[in-house]
């Protein structure tokens, strides 16, 4: 398993607000992805002129995660359940999420900071 992306990733009820404090401290909308899984989430993929990105997700409670993108999903999710993480309790986020261009689902650690793993699909896999 490689990491392609590893950033923070934010779900919060308001978020043009934290998109609005973003944009201050430089980072530009580089990607949105919207309608997401069955509550329609909205995905905001922000980016700065160092390369670094931060997403912000639209969402029902207010969550901070970390975000690791890998080059093979499956691999990474046994690798994590084999490191003690367990699926979340809460009955949506258990789920694992496939968007058709991506397929993404959140592990929590033994001590309970949360990961969300995704893996981009790429057109010719």
């Amino acid at each position: 398993m490689k990491i392609t992306t590893f950033n923070p990733l934010i779900i919060t009820r308001d978020p043009d607000t934290a998109i609005e404090l973003f944009e201050k401290l430089g980072f530009k909308q580089h990607h949105v992805k919207q309608n997401i899984s069955e509550i329609k989430t909205t995905d905001v993929r922000m980016k700065d002129d160092n390369g670094f990105y931060v997403d912000i997700v639209q969402g029902d409670g207010e969550y901070t995660m970390i975000r690791v993108n890998v080059d093979d999903f499956d691999e990474a999710i046994e690798f994590f359940m084999s490191h003690g993480f367990r699926k979340p309790h809460h009955e949506r986020a258990h789920k694992t999420v496939d968007t058709g261009s991506s397929r993404y689902t959140m592990v929590v650690s033994p001590s309970g900071y949360i990961l969300a793993v995704s893996q981009h699909i790429k057109d010719n896999d």
